[in-house]
């Protein structure tokens, strides 16, 4: 099991098994940013001098910074279903961006795969711990009228 894998385990077992005994006040605020077609060496805390991103340099000073990463897959879709559900691009429902099981999308052509409504998100699970969940931004593992809808799996 690779380092990401491992973490993401290990952080649904403390969810799952130890937060709801945790005391309001001890639970973490958690947050997940995701950027397509991003490498940690784009972000100037990490080196880069080109782009100034002062708020994401902010976070880094505050919070935790790797240096080693893992993405799902080697395209978006997949890897939001693999961070979102903590499964492997094999298992998880969502495998490539776009086409298969004739999903439409919003322009009439092939949409997205969705997560499927029985999917697990990490969302849900904490949910389940006490923990109010949000999104913004890009989600792509579903078109309207479809399991795979943000609201339905946050």
């Amino acid at each position: 099991m690779d380092k990401f894998n491992l973490l993401i385990a290990l952080a649904l077992l403390c969810l799952m098994e130890g937060c709801d005994k945790m005391p309001q006040a001890t639970k973490p605020n958690i947050i997940f940013i995701m950027a397509d077609d991003l490498g940690y060496g784009d972000l100037e805390s990490y080196g880069q001098k080109e782009i100034k991103t002062p708020n994401l340099n902010k976070l880094a000073r505050q919070g935790i910074q790797f240096s080693d990463c893992y993405a799902g897959s080697p395209v978006c879709a997949p890897s939001r279903s693999v961070l979102m559900t903590g499964r492997h691009t094999g298992h998880t429902t969502v495998r490539g961006n776009f086409g298969q099981g004739g999903v439409v999308g919003l322009g009439g052509g092939e949409g997205r795969v969705p997560l499927n409504a029985g999917d697990i998100t990490i969302a849900e699970v904490l949910k389940q711990a006490g923990y109010a969940t949000a999104i913004t931004g890009k989600w792509g593992l579903g078109e309207p009228n479809t399991s795979g809808l943000p609201n339905d799996q946050l």
